[in-house]
């Protein structure tokens, strides 16, 4: 059914504005880059703004470990609580807005999660702002809070790799098949929230265009499920780690503890809030506290993954430490390939091995010999800094 004119009375006068199309997706997508809160339709629990944040435009998605961007999102954002939202624009007279669409965006979000660390989102936003002509100091006070910038983006991190995110698809016209998977989805996820977004656009005279957001798949009524991605689920509890361990078989059980031991020696360790067990390792070095690795323990012990945050340890000690690091972890077979272009990329990866890989002759003490030299280092830096004084 075709839509009606929108009426605009100012006065005595009425001007009358038709119902118009996008002329063409570029459009609707630079004008949801410069005017995100066009997408601010607040969170269904209380309807609290969204306030979101441009981190990119055509966001590049890796697709593995090895693997540049090989996949485009079409806008990237995130908020103040630190929730990214992912969007996808289409216009209705694109076929692939009724089912292909959703299939893309499901890539984008289960890979975003895997290869996005910190360091490359950070990098991203703060590249956006440059060529936007908008100050850092500006760009983050409505972000930040209490945090810092390296707090926050660990955190967007963190949410990313829990699966806590919006996945928004946006069109002048969503089909009833889209919104049919929409409200499937929503019943489904309980992590992520995903929404259908339809902007009506109408003309007028002149420059004059109103635009009519309708927000689809609302989740404040989906039994079981957080009210808005902005809620925490809650840390795995050291408990239930141990728990999960302890069912190991024994060789996967004695890897999982001497890493946790390691990591309690070094720094700490602390569950995570994905859908499976997971410790997060935080080593404290130089002074300084950064996430080294990830353990995620899944029900089938030899597809356990041990996972480290180069990107983080480029961030917080160095290139060069982060060049170190790569060095000795390319004397392990499984990650040699995957690592020989990991200085062209920054070093923006999340290099895994499983716990079979783990369980090879010689692994597991390479990994931590690699890591106790990065902590060596990293306290031979400061102390030389502070033995050198200011400047």
């Amino acid at each position: 059914m075709a839509l009606q004119p929108v009426f605009v009375v100012g006065g005595a006068d009425v001007h009358s504005l038709e119902a118009a199309g996008f002329d063409s997706e570029d459009e609707f997508q630079q004008l949801l880059a410069r005017h995100p809160r066009i997408l601010d339709f607040g969170s269904p629990a209380d309807g609290r703004p969204l306030r979101l944040s441009l981190v990119a435009r055509e966001m590049g998605v890796a697709t593995g470990e090895d693997t540049g961007p090989t996949l485009s999102l079409d806008h990237l954002f995130v908020d103040a609580d630190a929730v990214p939202t992912l969007v996808e624009v289409k216009r209705a007279t694109d076929t692939r807005i009724r089912r292909e669409v959703v299939g893309q965006m499901l890539d984008y979000a289960a890979n975003g999660a895997r290869y996005w660390p910190a360091a490359l989102l950070q990098k991203s936003f703060e590249d956006t702002c440059a060529v936007d002509g908008v100050p850092l100091e500006e760009a983050y006070e409505a972000l930040l809070g209490e945090r810092t910038t390296q707090e926050f983006w660990a955190e967007v991190e963190e949410r990313l790799a829990a699966g806590r995110m919006r996945l928004l698809f946006v069109a002048d016209r969503i089909p009833v098949e889209l919104r049919a998977v929409v409200e499937f989805l929503n019943r489904q996820l309980r992590q992520t929230d995903v929404y259908a977004v339809e902007l009506a656009q109408y003309r007028g005279s002149g420059a004059l265009r109103v635009l009519v957001p309708r927000i689809y798949g609302e989740t404040a009524a989906v039994p079981g499920k957080s009210a808005s991605p902005g809620t925490r689920r809650a840390a795995w509890a050291p408990s239930e780690i141990e728990r999960a361990v302890g069912e190991y078989p024994g060789e996967h059980e004695a890897v999982a503890r001497r890493l946790l031991e390691h990591a309690a020696g070094h720094g700490r360790w602390e569950g995570g809030r994905g859908q499976y067990p997971s410790a997060l390792a935080e080593y404290t070095a130089g002074g300084r506290g950064f996430r080294l690795w990830a353990l995620t323990l899944t029900p089938r012990s030899d597809k356990a993954r041990l996972e480290f945050s180069l990107g983080t340890v480029r961030q917080r000690l160095g290139a060069t430490a982060a060049a170190d690091l790569t060095e000795d972890l390319r004397k392990l077979a499984p990650l040699a390939g995957r690592l020989a272009d990991a200085a062209a990329r920054d070093y923006n990866l999340w290099p895994g091995l499983t716990m079979d890989d783990l369980t090879r002759p010689g692994t597991l003490d390479t990994v931590l010999a690699a890591l106790d030299r990065l902590l060596a280092s990293a306290r031979q830096d400061r102390e030389a800094a502070d033995h050198a004084g200011p400047a």
